[in-house]
């Protein structure tokens, strides 16, 4: 087992997983905090770098690409105190950290953990119920349904509207962008039927953000919704399955009874939905 504590928190690793603790240091960010403990399987990490300063050190661990519904809903776009994949280290610790970070790469390469992208989330996202006050209003998520109800702050013609609910079906696509300069940031849901507001602050499924304290919190109910929504690689998957290119059209029978057991054990091991199934099906069945 390797370990290192420092005040920014604690990483520990058994040879099967990496377990996250946030520090109680005052540089740990507020969304850090609300995630609480993250064990890490070892199947979901690409790599782990750990690099020197003359004050401070960084580990830094890189996640396959789909396998964290937080970093899917974020898009790369934490800053490092709220990144829970970073930790700083005292110079003082710099040996444990080269330690940890050999024992980490060495089982990667003993268990062939590969650099590609998974089919499915290898990380839950956060417990729920969940609710969130930041911006422009409250969202709260129970699993199945989104809801969305305004402040004193809110743009009237948003607000007079009233709260909002969405249904888990209806949801097409969440994303949380953080305020950048002048630009504000959101929480927002891409929703069936609904037009995209190019503005969160007239959009009725969005909440507009600040950049004020509590807006990365914000990123716990994109990730709670990115976990139940359909894993990206299953339209990736159906897309593909479904098209019809000229290459196919020279396939034998045999050929295209092998594409009908694929799209079947994809629709099996839920990469597939029913519907995405159905369809991708249908594309090939024409061909025989």
């Amino acid at each position: 087992m390797a370990e290192i504590i420092q005040k920014d928190g604690t990483w520990v690793f058994d040879g099967a997983a990496l377990r996250l603790t946030p520090g109680r240091d005052k540089n740990v960010g507020v969304l850090r905090r609300a995630l609480g403990e993250l064990v890490v399987p070892l199947g979901a990490l690409v790599g782990i770098s750990f690099e020197q300063g003359r004050r401070q050190g960084r580990l830094r661990l890189r996640l396959r690409d789909g396998a964290d519904p937080l970093l899917q809903a974020t898009g790369g776009r934490l800053a490092e105190p709220h990144d829970p994949y970073r930790l700083t280290v005292e110079p003082d610790r710099y040996g444990v950290a080269e330690y940890l970070t050999d024992e980490v790469r060495d089982a990667l390469l003993l268990e062939g953990v590969p650099g590609t992208p998974v089919s499915g989330y290898l990380l839950p996202g956060p417990p729920l119920p969940l609710s969130v006050s930041a911006g422009d209003g409250t969202a709260s998520f129970d699993g199945e349904r989104v809801r969305l109800e305004w402040n004193w702050k809110t743009e009237d013609a948003k607000a007079a509207a009233g709260p909002r609910t969405l249904a888990l079906a209806d949801i097409l696509g969440v994303e949380w962008q953080p305020s950048a300069g002048l630009e504000n940031g959101h929480l927002r849901f891409r929703v069936t039927g609904a037009p995209v507001r190019e503005r969160a602050k007239y959009d009725p499924n969005a909440v507009e953000l600040w950049g004020f304290r509590r807006d990365p919190l914000m990123a716990l109910v994109a990730a709670a919704v990115q976990a139940r929504l359909p894993h990206p690689s299953a339209a990736a998957a159906a897309a593909e399955a479904s098209r019809e290119p000229d290459a196919l059209a020279g396939d034998d029978h045999d050929a295209l009874l092998r594409r009908l057991r694929e799209l079947g054990e994809l629709h099996r091991t839920g990469v597939l939905t029913d519907e995405e199934f159905t369809r991708a099906k249908q594309a090939v069945l024409k061909r025989l």
